[in-house]
């Protein structure tokens, strides 16, 4: 029987994981292409030999999404598999029917197919969209880790923007790290919270490699989930994070709603920003699909360095580029911050944009009076420092989880806004943690 001519969707990430344990070495398939969306400047590239296996001599191209119904047409394509993530369930299915129309099969692929097992306990925290707050959390169930049984290694979700040869598996430990990898400002704001807390994080291409050099160093394994895609890994306990400034998503976005489905244990994140009538809507429909899932209520508490930066000024609030490109948010903690503090005026950038920072706005229309920090690549953060360059105001409040001011120009005064989750009910993450069977096991043995 001839192989399965297949196409790979993605945006380098989950396409080149889900190809690594499956379709790399099975003779079943034979993977013409990769497509690529989100992320600037990944087609027109090779997955290379070195990671593609004996059966791709010269590698897998990679063509933008835009020519799928081309490459179907062209190369008789049998099966073309989505692999990427945080795509409204409408989405999903405009992507099979262009699929279904050009001829080829559509397929999603799940944990069965797709998650590694552990030798050691995972954690997870996933989310239901890009922004819920991942991160807070994570930083969280480190610390309660760190105190309930000893050495944890973060293993993040792929951001492979460079040379993906090099990127097999990376360990960042210090700042030094970030800079031999030369990450990018998207990887930075997953890494730097990490690094600060004194963790281990690995993260690249080929994720059973990186799963053996993390299980050396750790008692237990935290699974840093990147959008709202599903673990790489087997979780003993999923966290899943939700979003009430965005009530309802929970349940229309992919993956999103099967991990929502998945979860052991919920966060209802940023309590303290969203109403109480969203928040219900979140709380109910997750007792609807996952009734018997803890529930933790959490405030993303905010705090910044010196308010007189923002007081009486006109500010110009830069934000995580994915939370409010993709993730679909109008603005993000630095718009929050700007007016909680008393800014005199939020300024609008769009109309001092440039380059790469300009397509930004005009492909996410959707974006309020804020900055997105795009930085895939020196280039792009060139042009994000022109663009601010451009900027008449008083001051910037960064929202992002880093400071950037360390690896680029920041024309005016700077403010950085950090945010931590703080519980609101009980139990607590800790106390969820604590009794976890999988733990009690391993703090016994």
């Amino acid at each position: 029987m001839p192989a399965v001519k297949t196409v790979i969707m993605g945006a380098a990430g989950r396409d080149f994981h889900n190809f690594n344990v499956y379709f790399r070495n099975n003779p079943s398939y034979e993977v013409i292409a990769f497509t690529a969306t989100q992320i600037p400047g990944i087609e027109g590239r090779t997955y290379p030999p070195a990671l593609a296996g004996a059966q791709y001599p010269n590698g897998i191209p990679i063509f933008p999404e835009s020519d799928l119904p081309r490459i179907i047409k062209e190369k008789n394509i049998d099966l073309v598999v989505l692999a990427y993530s945080d795509l409204s369930n409408e989405d999903v299915m405009h992507k099979a029917s262009v699929t279904l129309a050009s001829g080829a099969d559509f397929r999603l692929m799940g944990p069965k197919t797709t998650m590694l097992k552990s030798s050691l306990p995972v954690i997870s925290v996933c989310a239901v969209r890009t922004g819920a707050g991942k991160s807070t959390v994570s930083r969280a169930v480190s610390r309660a880790l760190k105190k309930l049984v000893g050495r944890v290694v973060a293993v993040r979700h792929p951001m492979p923007y460079g040379n993906l040869a090099a990127e097999v598996c990376e360990r960042f430990a210090t700042y030094d790290d970030m800079k031999k990898f030369d990450c990018t400002i998207e990887e930075r704001e997953e890494y730097e919270p990490h690094i600060d807390a004194g963790n281990v994080v690995y993260a690249g291409v080929d994720y059973e490699k990186i799963l053996h050099e993390a299980e050396k160093e750790a008692d237990v394994i935290i699974w840093d989930g990147g959008n709202n895609d599903l673990p790489f890994y087997k979780p003993d306990l999923q966290i899943v994070v939700v979003d009430p400034l965005r009530p309802g998503d929970e349940l229309l976005y992919y993956p999103g709603e099967a991990n929502l489905r998945m979860a052991d244990v919920i966060v209802i994140n940023k309590v303290d920003s969203a109403s109480s009538k969203d928040v219900d809507t979140v709380r109910k429909n997750i007792k609807r699909v996952r009734p018997e899932a803890k529930i933790v209520e959490a405030a993303s508490e905010i705090h910044v360095e010196d308010r007189a930066h923002i007081r009486g000024k006109r500010v110009v609030a830069i934000e995580d580029g994915p939370t409010v490109t993709h993730g679909g948010m109008k603005e993000g903690v630095g718009a929050i911050a700007a007016r909680k503090f008393g800014a005199k005026e939020l300024i609008d950038p769009r109309p001092y944009a440039v380059g790469s920072i300009k397509r930004t706005f005009e492909k996410y229309p959707h974006l309020g009076k804020v900055l997105p920090a795009m930085g895939y690549g020196q280039a792009q953060i060139k042009e994000l420092e022109k663009t601010m360059a451009r900027i008449d105001c008083d001051s910037f409040v960064l929202g992002t989880p880093i400071d950037l001011r360390r690896i680029m120009t920041v024309p005016k005064p700077a403010v950085r806004v950090r945010y931590e989750m703080r519980e609101t009910t009980k139990p607590t993450i800790e106390e969820i943690l604590r009794a976890a069977p999988i733990l009690i096991t391993r703090k016994s043995s």
